[in-house]
């Protein structure tokens, strides 16, 4: 009877072992519980006593600093819709689908009212080029006011961006916060910038200063996705050959520019263009293969 005893005692023992073990990785994993769903199936509740919400499960990223106290960006999103300035968003009334998103990334100054039935209502994020922060600054009220819970990521180059007083758009954007003291905007950092460029010269060879080559905000936000995102959908947005497909649809560059160059025409201009174009064709074949990749 003794060695059945001693062997209970050695079984409940690597019981006690093997649960530790379980709720040591559980509680100090840098991956969040929903990478634990292949193994207990999809039953495995959100609400589980073990399960963690997933944005805590994700260190701050420091390649995005708040203005002005340069706190890193902390987020992640379960369900990223990414929701394209294109027109090719008008009359696909996507809106309701959108909106039930965890996480609404917009890019620029892209309007929803007047245009919710398509694109939806809610943002919580924007990517913005420095060459569109004056226009969130014309609607100061709008875009940064009480009751805006937006977070604001925006991009460009240190000249524009340098925080020693000769920073141009850095400055509108301290004293957006300084009027605003609830503005959620955060500054991509120098590096990160730096960062951007090598990812577009390691997928398409090019080094994208000497190519003339401007990266556009689709760049920047499909590389933040990346990181913030458990899963990412993609709203509005063509595909490398559509422009050359037969009777391709017609749109707007933007769906809120109503009369406004032809989209693909605008694509190929840039495209072609020696100097200072965007790449969204050459773009949109690096984000195809990218999909193939992450979810």
């Amino acid at each position: 009877m003794a060695w059945i005893w001693k062997k209970k005692s050695v079984i409940v023992t690597s019981l006690i072992v093997a649960v530790s073990l379980f709720l040591l990785v559980i509680n100090y994993s840098e991956k969040p519980y929903f990478l634990l769903q292949p193994v207990f199936g999809q039953s495995f509740s959100r609400n589980w006593m073990f399960s963690r919400p997933p944005h805590k499960a994700f260190k701050p990223h420091r390649g995005y600093l708040s203005v002005p106290n340069q706190e890193p960006l902390k987020l992640h999103c379960e369900v990223c819709s990414i929701v394209s300035s294109s027109g090719q968003m008008l009359g696909r009334e996507a809106g309701a689908e959108i909106d039930q998103s965890s996480c609404i990334w917009r890019m620029n100054n892209a309007p929803t009212r007047g245009f919710e039935r398509d694109v939806g209502r809610r943002t919580d994020l924007r990517v913005v080029s420095h060459t569109s922060v004056p226009l969130l600054i014309q609607k100061p009220q709008h875009f940064f006011g009480q009751g805006n819970e937006t977070v604001y990521v925006v991009w460009g180059p240190l000249r524009n961006m340098r925080q020693d007083g000769k920073g141009i758009v850095y400055n509108m954007l301290r004293q957006a916060v300084e009027n605003y003291p609830h503005a959620r905007i955060y500054v991509t950092t120098e590096d990160r910038m730096n960062y951007c460029d090598t990812v577009f010269k390691k997928e398409t060879g090019k080094d994208r200063i000497q190519s003339g080559s401007y990266l556009s905000t689709g760049w920047f936000t499909l590389i933040l996705a990346m990181d913030m995102c458990k899963e990412i959908r993609v709203y509005g947005m063509i595909n490398d050959t559509y422009c050359k497909s037969e009777g391709y649809r017609k749109v707007p560059y933007h769906y809120y520019e109503a009369g406004s160059r032809d989209e693909c025409a605008e694509y190929l201009l840039h495209e072609s263009a020696p100097y200072g174009g965007h790449r969204f064709i050459t773009e949109k074949a690096v984000f195809a293969k990218w999909a193939k990749t992450h979810p």
